[in-house]
């Protein structure tokens, strides 16, 4: 029985007993997209897998530097840091390649904990998309650089002259992608194998620096899948003393680092609800309410999009980054861009996202926004032709410039409590606050070079 074929808990205990494995890895995506997790005994595992476990509840009280939290209430000193009751979700079963005989299963908090937990933020938006009449389809594409450099040595190089696989500019090269085949091939195949197959894998422009674009899936899929491919990039080059980073920008030299989302939405029998051919440039209402609401609401959930300190540094002019809420049709200085085509193709890309993102949250976003548009009949602006940086927007499109600024927006948005729900988004944004503090602690390099001997 091949593990992405499992779509039950009788299959799960069968594939289990049949290769009679012993221990089994068991892991949940925390509110900053960590994989957090364990090995599990084979035994605790059939048994979890209809009761459910305790996963400790620091996991979600913590950074992703395991610094604890001390703004929010989900968890903490005052609770004791007591056991979060998670599910095991069965066909998320995988294989692993290069570790011998071992499984792995995606969990996610239950009970009161599904209220915080980012996959069960993205299988609610689901669900009121269906009760919409509406089946999600989403894929991710991200960019990440890889340098010639261990967890170790960056370290001692205190992350600075970093060594990257290759150097100089050199997008779409079929002589990087030859000489460092390999890899690719590895990831590739990891990729199939694992069960979030890509549909494109190529070079960008900058040293060491790679994009690779996931197929389309079911919502909830085309979550874990995003989740999944950042953690076990990190793993295959680890393996072989490289680094993957999927910082948003690591460097002031060169462009940052996206993570695009797609998505596209059907009716329950599959056909598309984007494309209209009797309509302009072929967009239904449907379509354009959706992007209505992106370009809305964009500025309120910009930190569910944009989570950490580092993100706001890629969204600056000429970029290839947005800077405000616009939209346009194959336009990529906008933040939204309608790709027009086929039943099968019409789509919105979401384009404020970098790499850094948590897929299942920025994935929430992206869709409770359109479906909010659709819901309230929102008209977009006039879609922008050219470039989208020269234009000067109304200050109800312009992004927050901060992380503390984007949380503030987050959690005085009354939209955005009732699509999320009150729970996720107070807790979240007291997340992006704890880590603006924590990151105000600190002094910058910029800092001391510019006044030490000066001012």
């Amino acid at each position: 029985m091949a593990a992405i074929k499992i779509n039950s808990v009788e299959e799960a205990k069968k594939i289990i007993n049949e290769r009679k494995i012993e221990y089994v890895k068991v892991g949940v995506f925390d509110i900053d997209g960590v994989f957090r997790g364990k090995y599990m005994a084979s035994a605790k595992f059939l048994t979890s897998l209809t009761s459910g476990f305790g996963f400790c509840g620091v996991v979600a009280g913590w950074d992703s530097n395991d610094q604890l939290y001390d703004n929010v209430t989900f968890t903490g000193w005052h609770t004791g840091y007591g056991d979060i009751p998670t599910r095991i979700i069965p066909e998320s079963c995988r294989e692993i390649p290069h570790e011998n005989n071992t499984l792995l299963f995606l969990g996610e908090f239950d009970e009161e904990g599904e209220k915080i937990c980012p996959r069960g933020l993205l299988k609610r938006i689901g669900q009121r998309a269906e009760k919409m009449g509406f089946l999600s389809k989403a894929s991710c594409e991200f960019e990440f650089f890889v340098f010639d450099e261990t967890p170790d040595s960056a370290r001692e190089k205190g992350y600075r002259n970093l060594k990257n696989i290759s150097p100089g500019f050199f997008g779409y090269s079929m002589l990087r992608n030859s000489v460092y085949s390999d890899f690719y091939e590895e990831l590739l195949d990891t990729c199939i194998e694992m069960g979030f197959p890509l549909e494109g894998l190529h070079t960008e422009t900058g040293p060491g620096v790679i994009e690779a674009a996931l197929i389309y899936d079911d919502l909830l899929s085309a979550g874990d899948q995003a989740a999944l491919f950042k953690t076990y990039t990190k793993v295959l080059a680890q393996n072989r003393d490289w680094m993957a980073t999927f910082m948003a920008k690591w460097s002031p030299d060169y462009p940052g680092l996206s993570g695009h989302i797609h998505l596209s939405l059907q009716d329950l029998n599959g056909k598309s609800v984007f494309f209209d051919k009797d309509k302009e440039n072929t967009i239904s209402d449907t379509m354009r309410y959706f992007i209505g609401g992106q370009q809305q609401l964009m500025p309120e959930l910009l930190a569910m999009c944009s989570p950490t300190i580092n993100s706001f540094t890629r969204l600056i002019p000429g970029f290839w980054a947005p800077t405000d809420a616009s939209w346009g049709i194959d336009n990529r200085t906008t933040a939204l861009r309608a790709i027009l085509g086929s039943q099968k193709s019409q789509r919105v890309e979401y384009r404020v996202t970098a790499a850094d993102i948590n897929p299942y949250i920025a994935l929430s976003a992206a869709l409770g926004s359109g479906l909010w548009g659709i819901e309230n009949k929102i008209e977009p602006d006039a879609p922008i032709l050219g470039n989208a940086y020269e234009h000067k927007y109304p200050i109800e499109r312009q992004l927050p410039r901060s992380l503390q600024e984007a949380a503030n927006r987050l959690k005085a948005s009354s939209v955005a409590h009732e699509l999320f729900g009150s729970e996720f988004v107070n807790h979240y944004a007291a997340t992006r606050i704890w880590e603006q503090r924590e990151f105000n602690k600190h002094i910058t390099d910029w800092e001391m070079e510019r006044y030490f001997e000066i001012i």
